[in-house]
């Protein structure tokens, strides 16, 4: 097909007269389903908002003694907190000295108080480092292990 090469095209599409164009309305079907697209998306990114924490796992909030602590006496006991309720059948707590041995054969508890937080009784420490290793499982079967150290000093001879 051969093109006549004195026709110009055009350059812009013709303008219209808002005389000539007529608002045709929606049809109410159409109306409806766009709204329930629209609720239905509003839902489901609400739910995404919501449902957010439902997904986190348990995590250490609070250690007693600190993290790196560096005592001038025993503490009495070893106590966690979580963020979250544990298992208290499956949690494990020890403290162990330099030579990695458990300090004491007794076996944590959940505290009475508090549903979020276990504790190990602890027996009069000899001055030095020690290593406080602990394994939980929350609620949601997520289980949490970590291990931090904790320092308790010798007494000063006097001179």
């Amino acid at each position: 097909m051969r093109r006549n090469k004195t026709a110009k095209w055009p350059t812009a599409a013709p303008q219209r007269s808002s005389k000539d164009e007529e608002e045709v309305p929606m049809e109410p079907w159409a109306v409806h389903a766009l709204t329930r697209v629209v609720v239905g998306a509003v839902m489901a990114m609400a739910m995404c908002v919501h449902a957010a924490p439902a997904l986190a796992h348990a995590a250490l909030v609070k250690t007693e003694p600190p993290r790196r602590a560096l005592l001038a006496k025993t503490p009495a006991q070893v106590r966690l907190w979580f963020n979250e309720e544990i298992e208290s059948a499956y949690a494990s707590l020890v403290v162990l000295d330099t030579g990695k041995n458990p300090v004491t054969g007794v076996k944590p508890h959940l505290a009475p108080d508090d549903q979020k937080s276990i504790i190990l009784p602890l027996p009069e420490l000899a001055p030095g480092k020690y290593s406080v290793k602990f394994r939980v499982l929350s609620l949601d079967g997520h289980v949490i292990q970590s291990s931090f150290d904790f320092t308790v000093k010798g007494k000063l001879q006097e001179k």
